[in-house]
């Protein structure tokens, strides 16, 4: 028999109904995908990502403490690069100047996770997800956004006049990562090799398709694929946004032998494959 998981939605600041699932169940790992995520909403609604992405996140791992769990698997993200001139972000880069208040929570939970996994030997391991879409995904994301108002024929919106980059990463490679690195636990070193308090059991990953794609060769490829031009609203850069994000996954594929096999192409054909089932559309719209 494989392994079996166990999926829980709940209100994870809620600290009483969080120590009651890890009271009640055995887990051998942890795999935590919740937050509250998007750049943008982070201006607005700074409270929804304290509750979430901090509050949350140390009752989780309190919960994880509290348990015999022998992995917690994170998610973090690109965006606690900040605003880099040099690419590809590799794993070693300063994360220390966040550009928006979602990227400082992700960031903060990196730093969380690894006081816990020195202190209490939890091992754990990051996951800086990059620009992740397809099937299921979040609505507020641009493939998602940018297929809905082509097929309603709205404006969408390009920020820095669609001249940005990003890391375009299919959600099928992005779910084998994280069932390979369920069982890759990190190692520390209880002798203290890495000062007196010894080194961590943590470590960080880029999670990306290691290629960058031009936003508007991203809409071309939608228009393609949903036989329908876009009306293009161009504006300027948006407070908390990057110009480009590239991911360098050359750990990840040293540890767990992990290559991406979905193009921008191939992906965008299986994301609106699966919008027009969906939303019971015909084959063109």
């Amino acid at each position: 028999m494989g392994p079996r998981f166990w999926f829980f939605p709940l209100d994870l600041a809620d600290k009483g109904r969080v120590e009651s699932l890890f009271r009640d169940g055995e887990f051998e790992a942890v795999v935590h995908l919740a937050a509250q995520a998007g750049i943008r909403h982070s201006l607005t609604s700074p409270d929804e990502y304290v509750a979430s992405n901090l509050v949350g996140f140390v009752n989780v791992l309190e919960g994880v403490r509290a348990c015999t769990c022998r992995h917690f698997v994170f998610a973090s993200s690109s965006s606690v690069y900040g605003s880099r001139n040099k690419i590809p972000f590799v794993e070693e880069d300063s994360t220390d100047h966040p550009v928006s208040l979602y990227a400082a929570t992700k960031k903060s939970n990196e730093v969380v996770a690894h006081a816990y996994s020195h202190l209490f030997h939890i091992p754990t391991t990051g996951l800086r997800f990059f620009t992740v879409y397809g099937p299921w995904g979040r609505p507020d994301m641009a493939v998602f956004l940018f297929a809905k108002a082509i097929i309603e024929g709205t404006p969408i919106k390009l920020f820095n006049h669609g001249k940005m980059r990003r890391d375009f990463t299919y959600i099928d490679d992005v779910a084998r990562v994280v069932l390979k690195l369920i069982d890759h636990v990190p190692r520390g070193d209880l002798r203290g090799s890495e000062g007196e308090g010894g080194s961590a059991p943590a470590r960080i990953y880029n999670v990306g398709n290691n290629r960058p794609e031009d936003l508007m060769h991203v809409v071309a490829v939608l228009e393609k694929e949903l036989g329908r031009a876009a009306v293009a609203q161009m504006l300027p850069m948006q407070p908390g946004d990057v110009m480009e994000t590239y991911a360098d996954i050359d750990d990840l594929t040293r540890d767990v032998g992990f290559t991406p096999r979905t193009s921008i192409e191939d992906g965008i054909r299986e994301f609106v494959a699966w919008y027009r089932d969906h939303y019971g559309l015909t084959a063109k719209v």
